[in-house]
């Protein structure tokens, strides 16, 4: 394997639920972006594909982004989730210099109360407006920025730094 290509892959989702975005805050363990908010997520694990089968004959999996993202809901949330439409992606590197693709999409809330996992120490249910009071991860504004414009019927352009 050439490590020069090699790459975590991360799948986000910004939920919505009665026109609010769920945001959690990180917690003071985790290697990027400890006590940081953002929306939930993880990376892709070989268990998102391989304990289902294939979905053709030559040992394609699909629809590995919803997959991984309705678990890393579930696992971070305890929440159920549908509607998982794509928003934008990104790569950074973290501090141990890894670097991460992260597909970032959104979805609806479809059922469950908040249980948090011990990745995360808070959550809140906000508006676009409220989520201005939140230290949030550089560029997750402008994620909620996006689909927010999106919600109100105007069409998802590209990411832009606006704060």
């Amino acid at each position: 394997m050439d490590l020069k290509k090699a790459y975590y892959v991360d799948v986000t989702g910004i939920i919505v639920k009665d026109k609010k975005y769920l945001i959690t805050k990180r917690a003071s363990h985790k290697i990027a972006f400890p006590n940081k908010w953002t929306v939930p997520g993880g990376k892709l694990e070989p268990q998102d594909y391989e304990d289902g089968k294939a979905d053709t004959n030559e040992g394609h999996w699909y629809n590995i982004c919803e997959n991984t993202l309705r678990r890393e809901v579930m696992e971070e949330t305890g929440l159920k989730i549908k509607n998982i439409k794509y928003l934008t992606s990104l790569v950074f590197r973290r501090p141990d210099g890894i670097p991460v693709v992260v597909i970032s999409l959104f979805a609806d809330h479809s059922e469950g109360e908040i249980k948090l996992c011990p990745d995360s120490t808070e959550h809140a249910w906000v508006t676009l407006e409220q989520a201005k009071d939140y230290d949030l991860i550089d560029g997750i504004y402008e994620e909620l920025e996006m689909l927010d414009n999106h919600l109100k019927g105007n069409s998802v352009n590209k990411w832009e730094k606006t704060q």
